[in-house]
């Protein structure tokens, strides 16, 4: 079963067009990461698509905000080419650098999942397979050149045991029709509640457990069942 904490996309760049891209850059267009209390040496970030295209804003996502290029993206086309390809409203676009041998604390960025409509996307640019994700307790490695998601709600954090910085552009998308057919072209399974709201019931007991629940007493509890059995069977 594909797991909705992370997902692997049926997309790839060109890694060393990528990294062309990174040469264009001037040292003092990163900005250091906010939260500092997160890692230790550097984290930090240049904003591609930000609030009113301002290249020094790097707040992720407002929802009330627009995000427009910012003059950095002007003069690195092939970012802008990559960016072009996903079909989708944007709602910021970053290149993120964590340093040689740091981390980022485990933490959760409770807007951007799939089922919120707020996607996540990496695509790493600069990496190593000593580049690890922590995603609930899990590990895992994006590997460079690919698109993949991230559920950000999920908690999670990164080591980079590398001697080198890690680099990955972000992109966080609007889910839109486009994004819907991309993820489904993955193989993309949405963790989904219990249908009754407790995973033990089901079509097949639900009634059984309807009508224990009134000799019970626990009519409200009763009705509530009942009424999702029969939009089920509409």
């Amino acid at each position: 079963m594909v797991r909705s904490k992370w997902l692997k996309l049926p997309l790839s760049f060109d890694t060393d067009k990528l990294q062309h891209e990174l040469h264009k850059l001037a040292p003092h267009e990163w900005i250091n990461h906010m939260n500092t209390q997160a890692y230790d040496k550097r984290w930090c970030c240049v904003p591609l698509y930000a609030v009113n295209g301002d290249p020094l804003s790097i707040y992720a996502f407002d929802d009330d905000a627009h995000y427009l290029p910012t003059p950095i993206l002007a003069r690195c086309n092939y970012f802008q080419e990559v960016i072009d390809t996903f079909k989708c409203d944007k709602a910021g676009v970053r290149l993120m650098s964590l340093a040689a041998g740091d981390h980022i604390l485990p933490h959760s960025d409770g807007y951007s999942d799939y089922q919120s409509g707020l996607v996540r996307l990496h695509i790493p640019i600069q990496t190593d397979p000593r580049v690890i994700f922590t995603v609930d307790g899990e590990t895992i490695h994006f590997s460079i050149g690919n698109v993949w998601y991230l559920n950000a709600v999920c908690t999670h954090g990164v080591e980079n045991h590398s001697a080198q910085d890690r680099i990955h552009l972000l992109i966080d998308c609007r889910r839109n029709d486009w994004i819907d057919a991309l993820f489904l072209q993955a193989g993309y399974q949405a963790d989904t509640p219990p249908i009754y709201g407790d995973p033990t019931i089901n079509d097949e007991n639900v009634l059984a457990i309807i009508g224990a629940l009134k000799h019970q007493g626990a009519n409200a509890v009763a009705a509530q069942l009942q009424q999702i059995y029969r939009a089920r069977q509409r």
